[in-house]
């Protein structure tokens, strides 16, 4: 994938990166048109889109805080965010299902890592479930353990990546 262009939403990602979030995930736990909307306005130097032959095809989403616990839902519509915080929190990694398993997944992820460091963030959070741990680990996550968070109903672990 030699034309593929990791760079920073743009407003007009929203219906393509909402695309990419309802089939990537249940229902229950895709975020909301509002969602994706509300962090591209208010974070889009914590939001990266991979682009392919001029179509959005991945994503990765974020907000920032100092707090270490990530499992409020409310900070997934940015309550709480602080752009200045410590942390930096990805909400959703995916890429449209006919282009994984290609390593679009990984360049956004290292994309979006450096981009944590140039921010100066301490460490990168994110919640996965166990079928993914070693994914993200990988990548150098560690795994922290049984996450707090109930989301979909189902059972996260917190996943972490000092810079």
């Amino acid at each position: 994938m030699t034309e593929l262009t990791i760079r920073m939403v743009e407003h007009d990602d929203l219906t393509a990166c909402h695309t990419i979030e309802v089939r990537s995930f249940p229902p229950c736990e895709a975020a909301w048109t509002t969602s994706l909307e509300n962090r591209i306005n208010h974070y889009p130097e914590g939001f990266l889109v991979a682009e392919y032959e001029g179509e959005v095809i991945g994503q990765v989403n974020s907000g920032s805080t100092s707090k270490d616990d990530i499992s409020d839902e409310e900070f997934k519509q940015l309550i709480g965010h602080d752009p200045e915080g410590e942390n930096i929190v990805i909400f959703s990694l995916s890429v449209l299902p006919e282009y994984r398993k290609k390593g679009i997944g990984g360049k956004l992820l290292d994309s979006f890592v450096k981009q944590a460091r140039d921010m100066g963030k301490s460490k990168v959070l994110l919640l996965c479930k166990t079928d993914l741990i070693p994914y993200y680990a990988s990548h150098g996550f560690q795994d922290c353990g049984v996450s707090e968070s109930t989301h979909g109903g189902a059972e996260w672990h917190t996943m972490e990546l000092p810079l």
